[in-house]
């Protein structure tokens, strides 16, 4: 399976996905975009599920993006009209799904970058809000080197995380930063040994897991939403976000743990 799930019973609140195509550099055919998809799908139905981490399988790539040595012949005959596998289809049909194109998870997304990120790779960075990265990581968007238009998510989300004129230099030079280049930009939130990396995002997973669960979500959509919005409006949805807040089990479960000197349990409702 180009994808694993996993759900670790000492963490039962944290999803685990891992592309797992390592000797392809861990880049998205038809069955991992599908699987990919599934994966999110999954996430946002399971209610036990509070945070996810992201990662690639190996030491070298986190994901190179599109397979093209599988989505071109493809996409070219489907241009032809001729007939396909339908499997083959239904993960073409499936990259806005898998790349979490408009923020399309309820929880927060963790990206642990175990390598080189490109292309896609990069758009499914992009989708999470919290990123660490090895060192000897290397990031990318090569769309315009090869005649294309990025048609992920940078153009629409680089310039709305980082500084324009950085994201510009990226996308329009084509050329790699180094990891230490992307933390000085703000691209990812940390650096850390490759042996660390996985149990450094899982520790960050266990604090946010430990939250408030609604209260999380909220927020994940209120910052997704709020963003361009004129000041009146942004206050006007805020409180609308935070009022119902107010009336839930998990709010007067921390005004009673507060109270009482201990930690509180969180149940989503």
């Amino acid at each position: 399976m180009p994808i694993r799930f996993e759900i670790q019973s000492s963490d039962p609140h944290v999803a685990l996905v891992t592309i797992d195509r390592p000797n392809q550099a861990n880049s998205l055919d038809p069955e991992c975009l599908l699987e990919l998809a599934n994966a999110w799908k999954r996430i946002n139905e399971d209610e036990s599920i509070r945070v996810a981490i992201l990662t690639g399988a190996g030491e070298r790539v986190f994901c190179a993006g599109m397979d093209m040595r599988k989505t071109i012949p493809i996409s070219q005959a489907l241009a032809r009209g001729e007939r396909i596998d339908p499997a083959d289809f239904e993960g073409l049909r499936s990259v806005g799904a898998a790349t979490l194109a408009k923020g399309l998870l309820r929880v927060p997304l963790i990206a642990a970058v175990n390598g080189h990120s490109r292309g896609g790779g990069f758009d499914l960075m992009l989708a999470s809000q919290i990123r660490f990265s090895v060192p000897s990581a290397t990031f990318a968007l090569e769309e315009v080197a090869l005649g294309l238009y990025p048609t992920g998510q940078a153009t629409i989300a680089l310039p709305r995380q980082i500084a324009a004129v950085h994201a510009a230099e990226l996308l329009y030079t084509a050329q790699p930063i180094d990891a230490e280049r992307a933390l000085e930009i703000g691209l990812i939130n940390e650096l850390v040994p490759a042996q660390q990396l996985l149990e450094h995002a899982l520790k960050t997973a266990r604090q946010i897991a430990a939250n408030a669960p609604l209260a999380v979500q909220a927020t994940l959509k209120g910052i997704r939403e709020l963003e361009g919005l004129d000041l009146d409006t942004a206050y006007r949805r805020q409180e609308e976000f935070g009022r119902p807040l107010r009336r839930t089990e998990d709010a007067r479960e921390a005004q009673r743990a507060f109270v009482e000197k201990r930690t509180p349990v969180f149940r989503g409702c």
